[in-house]
């Protein structure tokens, strides 16, 4: 009964996590700038997260770096199944000018299984509202897949 409950109120009300691997922060200020007023993402339900175990989507910006990798790995093993992992920005993706650094480790598909990349340098408020609302979507699947089993 009380699982039932608690699926429920949740299943509107995704909390996010944001991680910044390495970033130039431009898409961290692309994703503050959704979660304001004008682009208001909270009347979807999204809330940030202050910690990775309340968090059901994790949105990663930057390349992997040597100092970030294993804080990262370490944070996503934290964010409890089932959980939906985005790419914010292109250096995620594909390390963009960062690439071939002494200091970055990889794209992050190299550490982890990444559900949806939200493209461009940095991406557009509209676009990371569309990947953030693609990925509640995918999260309720998880979730309806996981009550199944």
């Amino acid at each position: 009964m009380f699982k039932k409950l608690i699926d429920n109120s949740t299943a509107k009300s995704p909390w996010i996590y944001h991680i910044n691997a390495g970033s130039c922060n431009g898409c961290d200020i692309e994703l503050v700038a959704v979660l304001t007023p004008r682009y208001d993402a909270e009347r979807f339900g999204f809330k940030l997260a202050g910690t990775p175990r309340h968090a059901d989507i994790v949105v990663v910006s930057g390349p992997v770096t040597s100092q970030s990798k294993e804080r990262l790995i370490r944070t996503l093993e934290q964010v409890p199944e089932p959980r939906v992992i985005v790419s914010l920005g292109s250096c995620p993706r594909s390390c963009n000018v960062f690439k071939g650094s002494y200091s970055v480790e990889g794209p992050l598909d190299k550490f982890c299984h990444v559900d949806i990349s939200v493209a461009g340098c940095a991406p557009k408020p509209e676009a990371i509202v569309l990947g953030l609302a693609q990925a509640a979507q995918l999260l309720k699947q998880k979730r309806e897949e996981a009550a199944q089993k």
